[in-house]
């Protein structure tokens, strides 16, 4: 019960932070660059993230729904994994819209137009939705005839892989290989677009310019570290049928600690949301 009181204070939490960005930003015409549309897009991406597994997990505890179908947990899975996708390729989009702003200021706003950035965002999400459609394929033709208990408070793909009564060397091997051309892929665009920036930064020869410019980044390097840190560590790995109690603490940090901790850290850390902030709330 208490664990259940925990999550749906989080949830709770979560879903107020994350509102209250998208607000923020849309009511604050300072903010409506293009930085800040794709924290909206962000904001948006961690309540659905979220919602996909964290109600129901909250039932489970409570005792009050405690099973779940086929259908329904095939479209948990795909949709938890497809959001989990679309973050990664919009965390890797944001860290190139920092290395234009801070490596090509004088050209930022030709470079990074509205159309352009909406093309980033669309793109973002029909990559992360269409990166699983084969993988969620491949998982609803697996057989299952022995113990139907999920060892986990969402149907994830390694709880699939062990309850299934049939060879899953495939879908493991195509498991992997989306990893690696999800995680990696956009993993490596982040870590260029950051030396670059690093770079940059490092050139500038006053103190105070180089704090400014890495004050535009640091929110969203401390997000790109907490979540590449727990998606590597449950995805890219050749073999899906260990670890699963270790697998579900990391999913809970994943799926309900940092959803909620982005809103805070994009607010602590970010002079422009907290003057934004401030003139919301009338104070000075």
């Amino acid at each position: 019960m208490s664990l259940a009181v925990l999550f749906a204070v989080m949830y709770s939490l979560t879903i107020l932070g994350n509102v209250s960005i998208i607000m923020l930003v849309w009511t604050h015409p300072p903010l409506h660059t293009p930085m800040y549309f794709f924290l909206c897009n962000l904001s948006f991406l961690e309540i659905c993230f979220t919602t996909t597994c964290v109600p129901k997990a909250i039932g489970v505890m409570l005792g009050t729904s405690q099973t779940i179908s086929f259908t329904a947990c095939l479209l948990q899975l795909f949709f938890f994994l497809s959001l989990g996708s679309t973050e990664c390729f919009l965390l890797a989009v944001m860290a190139y819209d920092r290395y234009l702003a801070i490596c090509h200021p004088l050209r930022y706003s030709a470079l990074m137009s509205s159309i352009f950035s909406a093309q980033l965002a669309l793109a973002s999400w029909l990559g992360g939705f269409l990166a699983l459609s084969v993988l969620a394929s491949l998982l609803s033709r697996l057989s299952f005839c022995g113990p139907n208990v999920i060892n986990h408070f969402v149907c994830d793909i390694d709880s699939w892989i062990v309850l299934s009564c049939t060879d899953t060397r495939l879908v493991e091997l195509v498991t992997f290989i989306v990893s690696i051309v999800v995680v990696v892929v956009s993993c490596v665009i982040t870590l260029i677009s950051y030396f670059y920036i690093i770079y940059t930064i490092m050139s500038i020869p006053s103190a105070q310019g180089r704090q400014k410019a890495f004050s535009t980044c640091s929110a969203h390097l401390t997000v790109v570290t907490l979540w590449y840190g727990s998606i590597t560590f449950l995805y890219v790995k050749p073999s899906a049928q260990n670890s699963l109690d270790a697998n579900k603490t990391i999913n809970i940090f994943s799926t309900v600690v940092t959803p909620l901790l982005n809103p805070f850290i994009y607010t602590l850390r970010n002079k422009e949301v907290k003057e934004a902030l401030r003139k919301a709330f009338g104070t000075t």
